[in-house]
Parts: structure tokens; C-alpha cells; sequence
């Protein structure tokens, strides 16, 4: 499932603009403009990541990220025109993760969240979960998100879906897919798999004619789009 955010501005503008950029990277977007309103979001949506400016109304974003760290242990950026190198040491021992001093980029943002998501994350949880592109592909849990919601897929084609997603760009033939898919069960089979790949292109929305994720290599089989 893609991340839960909690992005906490006073700015309406710059609110607005950063929610509508990190909606469209594929996050999951809470907001508020307060830091009363963002302590009851943080307590009610246990979001996995706070963006949070440092002067904010009703209450500090120093007092909201001591206020956190008593119930989550979510990542921090903070987010502020302070640049003064004390006050950095003062936020990230507070107990914030990293720091972001105004002007920046909403490129550089996401960048942060996401090499700090990749660092809260375990080295297991890593290791068993694809992210390609917009699809989030769960090997623990068997699921797959595409955008933040849950696509419905049987067992043979997630397993398709996960030999194929764990090496982009490589070509397997039907054969090798079924192997990977029904184990010691494939015999006989090899002639579904056209099937099994026209419904997950159904299911992840991919026009056969011009496939994101599942390209036809005539002659040989199936790869996972390298641009995915």
C-alpha cells in the first residue's frame, strides 16, 4: 500500500501546492494547517510519514513532534525558513528524521520522503516488496496496489505478476512463467498463460496495444516493462 502522509502548513498556498505534487507521486495525502489539527490526524490516521513546517498556529511544530514521538515513531521532515545550524541540531533532537530549509523544491520534498521511507523500512521488508512505478507489490502479504488501491488478483497471477515486476526488462517464455506460478502442477498448462496475461492487463488497466507494465516479446514470451 502506497504511504500515508501527514503534510502540516499554515501557508494555504503552499499547503495546496504541496498535497496536489505529492497526491500526484502516488502518495497517500492528509493535510492541516494547525498543529492542534495535525497531533488529532496524527493520533486518529497513524500516517507513516509528517511533513511539518516549524512555526505553526495553536501549537509549535517543536511541541508537535515531541507530542508525536510519545505515539508513533513515524518519520519527521521538518519543513522551515529557520537555517540557523542550531536550530536544525534543536529539531532533529527533539526527534525529527530529517530537515528542510525554505525555499525548496517539491522534487527535492519527495526525494526526502522517500529515501527516508526507504530508511524506516526493514532490510526484510525491502527485500519482499516491489515498487514499480505506481504498483506496490506485497511478497509477504500476496497484494498488490496500484496508486494506493488494492487490486484484486488470484494466486497464479500475482505469481505471474511478481516473476515478471522482480526483474524489469528480462523476457520469460510461458513456460518458465507457469513453472514459477503452479510449481510441479504446470504440465499441460502453458497454452492458459495468454489468458492469465490478458486478465492482469485487464485488472492493472494495460492496453494490450501499448502495455505499461506486461509487453509481448513475440516469439519468446513476456517481460516487465523497463520504464515501469
Amino acid at each position: 500500500m502506497q504511504p500515508k502522509l501527514l503534510v502540516v502548513e499554515d501557508e494555504t498556498r503552499m499547503l495546496e501546492e504541496i498535497q496536489t505534487y505529492l497526491l500526484h507521486e502516488g502518495f497517500r495525502v492528509l493535510n492541516a494547517s494547525n498543529g492542534k489539527e495535525a497531533l488529532t490526524i496524527a493520533r486518529s490516521e497513524r500516517p507513516d510519514l509528517v511533513v511539518l513546517d516549524w512555526m505553526l498556529p495553536e501549537k509549535s511544530g517543536i511541541d508537535v513532534v515531541r507530542e508525536i514521538r510519545q505515539i508513533s515513531n513515524c518519520g519527521i521532515i521538518m519543513v522551515t525558513a529557520r537555517s540557523d545550524e542550531s536550530d536544525k541540531i534543536v529539531g532533529l533532537e527533539i526527534g525529527a528524521d530529517d530537515y528542510l530549509t525554505k525555499p525548496f523544491s517539491l522534487r527535492e520534498l519527495s526525494s526526502r520522503i522517500r529515501a527516508l521511507l526507504r530508511r524506516l523500512r526493514g532490510p526484510e521488508d525491502r527485500l519482499m516488496l516491489l515498487e514499480r512505478d505506481n504498483l506496490i507489490i506485497s511478497e509477504a502479504k500476496c497484494q498488490v496496489f496500484q496508486d494506493g488501491q488494492e487490486i484484486q488478483l488470484t494466486p497464479t497471477e500475482f505469481k505471474i505478476l511478481y516473476t515478471l515486476a522482480a526483474r524489469p526488462g528480462m523476457v520469460f517464455s510461458r513456460l518458465q512463467l507457469l513453472k514459477a506460478a503452479l510449481a510441479d502442477e504446470y504440465m499441460g498448462y502453458e497454452r492458459t498463460m495468454d489468458s492469465h496475461i490478458r486478465n492482469l492487463r485487464r485488472k492493472l488497466g494495460d492496453d494490450p496495444a501499448n502495455p505499461r507494465y506486461i509487453q509481448t516479446v513475440y516469439g519468446f514470451g513476456y517481460r516487465f516493462g523497463e520504464q515501469s
